[in-house]
Formats: C-alpha cells, sequence, structure tokens
C-alpha cells in the first residue's frame, strides 16, 4: 500500500476496490472553441472506487471544483423541456404537501444553475435564493427575477446565511450531491442552512440504475459521488439529519428524491425508506460482486458502438449525434470516436453552439443542421431524454433516419 492510494471522501477509508477503468478523459464539460482545438487538451485518468466501508462509489477528485465549474460552464437545465416541467411538478407537490406559504417560506437551492426551478416559486410570489457557482448560470437565473449568489456551497457560507436570518423552511438541490468533492462539508452546510422545522429534498441519480441500466456514461469527473440510499442515509446521519421518506423518479435514467429533517425534527420516517433499504439490499448494492460485474457490461457496450459505426461507414451512411451532453462525452471518449465517425453533434443551447465536443472535436451546431444535412443516423447522446427527443426530431423519418440510443445496449429505431 502506498500514499497514492485514495481515501473514501466520506468516511476516509482506503479504497482497494476497483470498479471500473474508463481509461484518460478531457473535462466533460470542457467544450473547447475553434483556437483551442490546436492546444494542448488535459486528460485526467476516470477510475471509479467502492469503499469497501461505507459502500459509496466514487472517482478521485482529479481537478479543483473552480476548474470544473468555471465562469464559462455549459450546462443551463433550462433547455430540457422535459425538466422544466418536472420541475413545475415539484413546486407544485412541495407547496401543498408541506404548507408552504409566500408570506412565511423561505425557499433555498443549492446548485440553482439558470433559475430553472426557483423561478415557479418565484413567480407564486415566495422569497426565494439560488446558490449557484457558475457565473453563466446565474446570471440567466438573474434575469429571470432569482436571487443568486455565486458561490460554491458548504458549511461557512451556510453559516453566514444563517446568521443573517436566511435559514430556509424548504432547502432544495437537484442533481448536486454527487458533484461535490468534499461531501462532508456540503451536508453539514445543509444542516446549519435548514429551519429546525425546515426539510431538505435532494434528488440524485439512483447508483441502483446505474449499475442496472449500464449508464455507465454519466460517470465523468463532475460527478464525484455514486449514491445510493442507504449510503446516503449514513452520510446524512452522521451530521445529525434525519432521511424520513423517499421517492423513485424517471429523471436522469432513473433518480430518487430524499426527503430529510434535522434528527430531532417534526417528521416521522415513512415505510418508504424501510422499502428502500430492502430494495437496495436485495439488488445487492451491499455486496462487491453486483459491483465487479460491472466492468464487462461497459466493455459489451464499447464494443456495440464501435461495431455500429463501423458497419455505418462501410455503408456510406452519415451518422450525426444530437445532444451536446457531458454522459456523451464520456461514452465518445471511452470508445475514441471522433469527427471521422460522427460528422457533427447538435444542441439546443447556444452556449455551446459554435464549440466542439471534449476529446472527439466532434463540432457542435443548432438542430437545424439535421434537415440541411439530412443524416441517416441520429444518435441520442442524452439517452434518458430519448422519448423527448424523438419526438422532436421525428421528421427525420421523412428521408428514412433513423434512431439510435447506445445505453443500456445500443438500440436502432
Amino acid at each position: 500500500m502506498t500514499d497514492a492510494t485514495p481515501h473514501c471522501r466520506f468516511c476516509h477509508a482506503l479504497l482497494t476496490e476497483q470498479v471500473v477503468d474508463l481509461g484518460m478523459h478531457p473535462l466533460s464539460n470542457g467544450y473547447l472553441t475553434a483556437e483551442q482545438l490546436g492546444e494542448h487538451e488535459s486528460r485526467y485518468p476516470l477510475c471509479v472506487y467502492l469503499c469497501t466501508a461505507c459502500f459509496l462509489m466514487q472517482i478521485e477528485a482529479v481537478e479543483t471544483r473552480d476548474t470544473i465549474f468555471d465562469a464559462n460552464y455549459a450546462y443551463f437545465s433550462s433547455y430540457s423541456t422535459s425538466f422544466l416541467e418536472h420541475a413545475q411538478r415539484y413546486v407544485a407537490q412541495m407547496i401543498d404537501r408541506f404548507s408552504l406559504t409566500p408570506e412565511q417560506s423561505q425557499i433555498v437551492e443549492v446548485a440553482s444553475n439558470d433559475g430553472y426551478l426557483l423561478q415557479y416559486f418565484h413567480g407564486r410570489g415566495f422569497n426565494v435564493l439560488g446558490i449557484e457557482p457558475t457565473a453563466s448560470t446565474a446570471k440567466a437565473a438573474r434575469g429571470k427575477g432569482v436571487e443568486t449568489l455565486e458561490e460554491f456551497f458548504g458549511e461557512t457560507l451556510a453559516g453566514g446565511l444563517a446568521k443573517a436570518g436566511r435559514q430556509a423552511d424548504l432547502l432544495l438541490g437537484n442533481n448536486v450531491l454527487a458533484h461535490v468533492p468534499d461531501i462532508n462539508d456540503f451536508v453539514a452546510g445543509l444542516k446549519r442552512l435548514l429551519k429546525p422545522s425546515g426539510v431538505i429534498t435532494m434528488e440524485f441519480p439512483h447508483l441502483l440504475q446505474l449499475i442496472d441500466g449500464n449508464q455507465f456514461d454519466t460517470i465523468y469527473h463532475e460527478h464525484f459521488s455514486y449514491l445510493s440510499f442507504s449510503t446516503v442515509e449514513r452520510i446524512f446521519k452522521a451530521h445529525g439529519l434525519t432521511l424520513f421518506d423517499v421517492d423513485e423518479l424517471p429523471t436522469h435514467g432513473g433518480s430518487i428524491r430524499i426527503y430529510a429533517c434535522h434528527a430531532d425534527g417534526p417528521f416521522t420516517v415513512g415505510d418508504s425508506v424501510a422499502a428502500m433499504q430492502a430494495k437496495e439490499c436485495s439488488f445487492g448494492l451491499l455486496d462487491r460482486d453486483i459491483y465487479r460485474n460491472f466492468s464487462q457490461k461497459v466493455q459489451t457496450v464499447g464494443r456495440e458502438l464501435k461495431a455500429f459505426l463501423a458497419d455505418a461507414a462501410a455503408a456510406g451512411k452519415q451518422v450525426a449525434a444530437y445532444g451536446a451532453a457531458a454522459k456523451g462525452n464520456t461514452l465518445l471518449n471511452y470508445c475514441d470516436v471522433s469527427s471521422d465517425a460522427i460528422a457533427f453533434a447538435v444542441d439546443r443551447n447556444p452556449h455551446k453552439q459554435g464549440r466542439y465536443l471534449p476529446g472527439s472535436h466532434i463540432p457542435i451546431l443548432a438542430p437545424e443542421q439535421v434537415w440541411q444535412t439530412k443524416p441517416e443516423y441520429l444518435l441520442i447522446l442524452p439517452w434518458n431524454l430519448r422519448d423527448e427527443i424523438s419526438e422532436q426530431m421525428a421528421g427525420i423519418r421523412e428521408w428514412g433516419g433513423e434512431f439510435v440510443v447506445p445505453i443500456p445496449r445500443v438500440e436502432v429505431f
């Protein structure tokens, strides 16, 4: 054992169990300008470990959070119609369930992105605060009238807000818990910022679905941790927070939403908690074997995608990609795909258009390019949005075009 052996970011045990090694990758949201194509592009190891003490699946932090979540961060939640609808449903559900009122309830979102969710609370007259470290998305949120602190969240920031009287009745965070390198500082901050009778909700992709659905492309350097309910419950308990309910959600290929309160808070732990614990145990998330078989499933998808692209090229058929998604970059770089195999990618997000995918250097264009070029295949990289995208782009059928999704297996439809 050497000093270089990584340690668990929660319990600090040595990480000796490797789940899968995906090789060397650039940062998945490191989209390039034309000028940067000729420059050196840094690549980092993308190796996944399992902590056999607390069963937190994780990667090492290979870059600082300031580098990964910089001023030009290009992921804007508002460009997904289905995710906006999900946010609207959430707002209505939380107001009804927890009797939130504009006069008395303070709503705080951590990693509030471009105000995609808080805009709906704001529109109903609630006092809202977003905490978002990336300048590009924070600016967009302010444009929607959402007060936004351009900061990384942690215990120090939470303490300052609490002293200023800004503790939350509802403290939420969607798809952020996996993104924090210091998960103990983050969860300690949640406790500091929560009112004594307040509620925390956190949504994150479920580790069970990642393994069951072979969703290895959701592994990239922004995602430091891959979370099960059981492990998150252990982390929250260590910081004086109790998980009292859990919902299963279809977002991001299968997510869960946890509900938490102070350990001495007013909520009773529901039956859903024991049911989720039993489901994870039955699936094998507390057994090393399920993780040891994962690497072979990853290799199968890699072989299938390479074979599909080779066959398309041999037949003289053009392949384009839809969605300049971070998960797509993990997939393309793992399979060593370049613009020779995929002519271009399209994305609705204008902040990505005119740039190039990291590693593969595939150009990112507006969706209209598909109608102009008429590729035979459209590879949907954000496969979790396959229904939304295939409906938007159904016109490719007019020239015999077909859709392709790569996960959990390569499928042409």
